[in-house]
């Protein structure tokens, strides 16, 4: 099987558009792309919880998945382009961006247990990037009976 989208011709600022209204109908407070090079790269933002207001930031992995497509030989040669991996990998966010939004929707979790790796923390680091760093210092995982 191909990667997931492999022919769409959405831009990725179309599809940025797209995940940007279905985040705002979740409640998100505050959208941000961000571009390296003239492409989108990410998106962030912003959204008010029990916790406070949490900010979370979405990569788009394109060259993750440039080299997906350049391995994939269904994926034909004019379409293993940078230009087209970044198309298909926004339309792959936006797809896991919809599947979070109805877990969420359905009450099978809420907002922050589905973005947490995506949450942003006061360096601006996200928490998936803290843990690849440190691991998870402090985080005691020994059985303690209760108190009697």
């Amino acid at each position: 099987m191909a990667i997931l989208n492999y022919t769409t011709k959405i831009t990725s600022e179309k599809t940025a558009s797209e995940i940007q209204a279905k985040l705002v109908k979740a409640k998100a407070c505050a959208v941000l792309s961000e571009y390296e090079n003239c492409v989108l790269s990410h998106l962030s933002f912003k959204v008010n919880t029990i916790h406070g207001e949490m900010a979370f930031r979405l990569p788009a992995n394109i060259d993750g998945v440039l080299k997906a497509m350049q391995r994939d030989p269904k994926v034909s040669k004019g379409l293993k382009t940078r230009e087209q991996a970044a198309r298909v990998a926004w339309r792959i966010v936006k797809d896991w961006v919809e599947a979070q939004l109805a877990i969420i929707e359905a009450e099978m979790a809420t907002l922050p247990q589905v973005f947490l790796p995506y949450m942003q923390t006061g360096n601006g680091e996200t928490v998936y990037q803290r843990f690849e760093k440190q691991g998870l210092p402090g985080l005691a995982l020994t059985y303690q009976p209760p108190v009697a």
